[in-house]
């Protein structure tokens, strides 16, 4: 079905100057892949390992949503990896050319850069292979390897470039000026005060706050009632809390292509945290924002004054102390849970949300498979243009299904991917079910 369909990425020039990159003329474009390739395997080891030890059993095939929802063979996990391997082989590999050449090696041609491209923006990045291979292989890195090299060859959707030109502008993916994020938390602030009684304010860059809180930069005009939720919680908890102004956005799109664009995101979010004095910095709900804060923080910005945290695991402290409690019967639905690929198989968020759902929902049904076995949604990576959304919609097929056969109500992804993909996907699939947040059912259940 998606099978050539190629993800535009005529990026103009002057917006990936932003990202300090440069084309490169298509007729250079495989010769400086291979010297791009050859520098990163000095030092991504993982990558190396992976394209060494693939036996090619097969046993990621029937397990990738990619592959199950095009039928397409360069879907399968090992098929698209092999796109690198066999030039991995012919370059790089150990012994004589004609035993390489014997082994399946083939010389880069710019046939291969178009393979590249097309495959590695139809893999959402979600590491369910990895679940399934004997050896352990992550698809995931060998496709944020190569999207790494063709961004600097150029390549690079629209999409993307148009995000991270947001970003470097605004704080945030929308790129939302920050009049109009102010005129935003007033009206918020304004619906709190209609629906509560209570002044719950949204602060910003309230300097010595206990928390900083980053969402995701849609919470702010599309997942509304999440971001009330937060601002209702933090307030019946007692604590202190603000947005920065620097930043509104836990999503970093720089994990799905392009390290130097993760690395100054999360500088950015870590600034805004010292310059406010803060306790700690709270991630909003963002299945990858959350794993490059868990995972890499640290590692890109040294030693930090302070933890990170989840948004859950910050409000489940609250409920274990008895600092906040929920009425169930505000959520009388049949509610089934979405694990995001990046909180369940890469952050460390599985038990979290669930203990929150136990306490907020009336009716509860676990999705099979679920947990890290759980199928991706099929928009992560960033895959959220107009243009791939017939893609999209066959990425997201298996998820329907699972979804379909809890008859839930409520579909609860709480991840601002998840949120921007599945009504569509519920929707060209026929299925009949709200996706809201977990923020939205806490905050509709909240005893204030």
């Amino acid at each position: 079905m998606s099978e050539k369909v190629r993800i535009p990425y005529e990026t103009k020039e002057k917006d990936l100057k932003d990202m300090f990159l440069y084309p490169v003329a298509v007729e250079d474009q495989p010769r400086a892949a291979i010297t791009l390739l050859g520098e990163m395997l000095k030092y991504k080891r993982s990558l190396k390992l992976y394209l060494d030890v693939c036996t090619h059993c097969g046993a990621c095939v029937e397990q990738c949503h990619s592959y199950l929802g095009t039928k397409d063979p360069y879907n399968m996990p090992v098929a698209r990896v092999d796109l690198v391997r066999s030039i991995y082989k012919k370059v790089f590999g150990p012994g004589p050319s004609f035993l390489r050449d014997w082994d399946g090696a083939k010389a880069i041609s710019q046939e291969t850069i178009d393979l590249w491209y097309t495959y590695f923006h139809q893999c959402n990045q979600c590491r369910r292979c990895a679940m399934f291979c004997p050896k352990g292989i992550d698809t995931a890195e060998v496709t944020i390897a190569i999207r790494e090299i063709l961004a600097h060859l150029g390549l690079v959707s629209r999409f993307h470039a148009g995000i991270v030109k947001n970003m470097n502008k605004t704080g945030n993916n929308m790129g939302t000026p920050h009049p109009a994020i102010m005129d935003g938390i007033e009206f918020l602030e304004e619906e709190l005060k209609e629906e509560t009684g209570l002044d719950i304010p949204i602060p910003m860059d309230q300097e010595g706050a206990e928390v900083l809180f980053n969402p995701s930069s849609s919470d702010l005009f599309n997942n509304t009632d999440g971001l009330m939720a937060v601002a209702k919680i933090f307030y019946k908890a007692g604590v202190s809390w603000t947005l920065s102004s620097q930043i509104t956005e836990t999503a970093n799109f720089g994990l799905f292509f392009h390290e130097p664009t993760l690395r100054e995101h999360s500088r950015r979010l870590v600034m805004a945290g010292k310059e406010l004095g803060v306790k700690r910095l709270v991630a909003g709900e963002c299945g990858h924002g959350w794993r490059t804060w868990r995972m890499f923080t640290q590692t890109l910005n040294g030693p930090l004054p302070f933890p990170v945290l989840h948004l859950f695991e910050e409000v489940l402290g609250y409920y274990r102390a008895g600092r906040i409690q929920f009425d169930k019967t505000k959520n009388p639905e049949v509610v089934t849970y979405h694990d995001p690929c990046n909180y369940a198989r890469a952050g460390d968020l599985i038990q979290q949300p669930r203990e929150l759902l136990a306490a907020c929902v009336q009716n509860f049904k676990e999705m099979t498979p679920t947990a890290q076995y759980s199928f991706c949604c099929g928009g992560g990576s960033g895959i959220l243009m107009d243009e791939a959304k017939d893609i999209r919609m066959a990425l997201g097929q298996p998820k329907a299904e699972c979804v379909r056969s809890t008859g839930a109500e409520i579909l609860c992804a709480p991840c601002a991917i998840c949120k921007a993909q599945l009504p569509d996907v519920m929707k060209h699939h026929k299925v009949d079910v709200k996706v809201k947040g977990l923020s939205d059912l806490l905050g509709r259940a909240l005893i204030l």
